[in-house]
């Protein structure tokens, strides 16, 4: 028997991609407050699109150490259902966030070996979920969407108990086998389904979405 994953459709910018999203099955979109990244939003631009989603789907507000009045702004517009954290937000601005706004927290991290989840090992029990990523390119601005892939089997040196979502270079040619070597049972994409630099492809979406659901995970916790 199949498990079910969670699949998270992230840098969503229309309409038309929200519903392929939800129509697709996803079971998180997410929407990039971060105005380096070509996906980024703007506040009106997230109250339309998360007023359109509505409760169809659960809703990922994407920040990089955003401050308090631009958080309360996300919070506010988006109404998200969690908080993805992707810059170097400590330990305390995470405990801080989560009692401020009540929702959980989503905390990325980089990883390219086994030794950088040292780096996670302080917000095990504080942040809900991880998401792990690999490395951006040398020089890139962006901490995550660059389409790059690490080696998912370094997964082996997370503790079993904590959840997070696989990212990184993932499309539909790839994804059963990420899912299959890391252990992981959630993941995340957002270049991978794009026909350009922050242009979701709806063909890629409807692909992406119908592999992950015939991916065999059925052995994993």
């Amino acid at each position: 028997m199949k498990q079910k994953i969670d699949i998270k459709i992230c840098g969503l910018s229309t309409n038309e991609s929200i519903d392929a999203v939800i129509a697709g099955g996803a079971t998180h979109l997410g929407l990039i407050f971060f105005e380096k990244s070509p996906r980024h939003v703007s506040l009106e631009q997230a109250e339309a699109l998360s007023s359109h989603a509505g409760n169809r789907i659960q809703r990922v507000a994407v920040s990089v150490n955003a401050d308090d009045e631009y958080m309360d702004g996300i919070v506010k517009a988006m109404q998200p259902d969690v908080l993805q954290l992707h810059g170097s937000e400590s330990v305390e601005r995470v405990r801080e966030l989560k009692s401020t706004y009540n929702l959980p927290i989503m905390k990325a991290f980089a990883i390219s070996e086994a030794s950088d989840f040292e780096k996670v090992t302080p917000y095990i029990g504080i942040a809900d979920k991880f998401l792990f990523d690999a490395k951006p390119p040398k020089g890139s601005d962006l901490p995550g969407g660059n389409g790059v892939a690490f080696d998912w089997e370094i997964m082996d040196a997370l503790p079993k108990n904590v959840p997070y979502m696989l990212s990184g270079g993932l499309d539909a040619s790839n994804v059963c086998e990420a899912v299959e070597r890391s252990g992981a049972n959630a993941v995340d994409i957002s270049s991978g389904v794009e026909s350009a630099a922050g242009v979701k492809n709806i063909k890629l979406i409807e692909e992406f979405l119908a592999t992950c659901h015939q991916c065999d995970v059925a052995s994993l916790g």
